[in-house]
């Protein structure tokens, strides 16, 4: 009789291994698919690598961004938005080398929304014009103005001036007029006026507009728009 009892504990205990296994798998597998879509279609995290932000984002803040915007909702003057390189405006970063599994594994991440999107073809900037708005600054110690009102930008960096450079632009058709809050350190719109689209970037290279600053936990932010600083700028046309 014990024998008999020890020979039917046996299969008991391989059938309940093999169920944890089987569940466990089916748990992280839900979990990556889970994650992949929510990072396909609804938040998308990324980090912050250069200083043309400051102060509202510095360099290794983790930021999420919402890709329901533009979409469902519209993009307003304000917004911090996350976009694809439009062409030329980055300059090609020297990656450091790494083993071939270590990228495997970091891409995979990236992939599935475990790990933040480098920004390697992506720039983070203020959506400053919205399409066929009128933006110009007259040149250094004058404001941006939008449809002829003048902007008092209370997210600039501090010793930051709204531009030290003139321009005069009318922005096209289903495209946006972006620039840092950290103006003589922004390589912007202003800085890729001889560029394809004239400096403004379609609309189509938006990934979504960032709403929080998560990491580090110190940092933590929500990021909401300064529908202040254009409350009284005109529609276009």
């Amino acid at each position: 009789m014990p024998q008999r009892r020890r020979r039917d504990r046996e299969p008991r205990r391989r059938s309940t291994a093999w169920s944890w296994l089987r569940e466990t798998a089916i748990i992280l597998v839900s979990a990556l698919v889970l994650s992949l879509v929510v990072k396909t279609f609804l938040v998308q995290a990324f980090f912050i690598p250069s200083q043309s932000m400051h102060d509202t984002l510095v360099e290794n803040d983790r930021i999420l961004v919402s890709k329901l915007t533009p979409g469902p909702f519209d993009l307003r003057r304000g917004d911090i938005v996350v976009f694809k390189d439009p062409g030329g405006w980055l300059t090609p970063e020297v990656q450091k080398p790494r083993s071939a599994l270590a990228e495997a594994t970091n891409e995979a991440l990236t992939f599935v929304g475990l790990l933040p999107q480098d920004a390697g073809e992506h720039l983070v900037k203020r959506v400053i014009g919205l399409p066929g708005d009128h933006v110009a600054c007259a040149g250094p110690g004058q404001p941006v103005t939008v449809n002829g009102v003048p902007l008092d930008e209370t997210y600039l960096a501090p010793g930051s001036q709204p531009s030290e450079m003139a321009f005069d632009v009318v922005v096209p058709a289903d495209s946006l007029w972006l620039m840092g809050d950290n103006r003589q350190q922004s390589a912007d719109s202003r800085r890729n006026m001889g560029r394809p689209g004239g400096g403004s970037v379609p609309m189509e290279n938006v990934v979504g507009v960032a709403f929080v600053t998560v990491w580090p936990l110190d940092r933590f932010t929500v990021l909401s728009n300064p529908s202040d600083v254009f409350a009284n700028v005109p529609d276009a046309g």
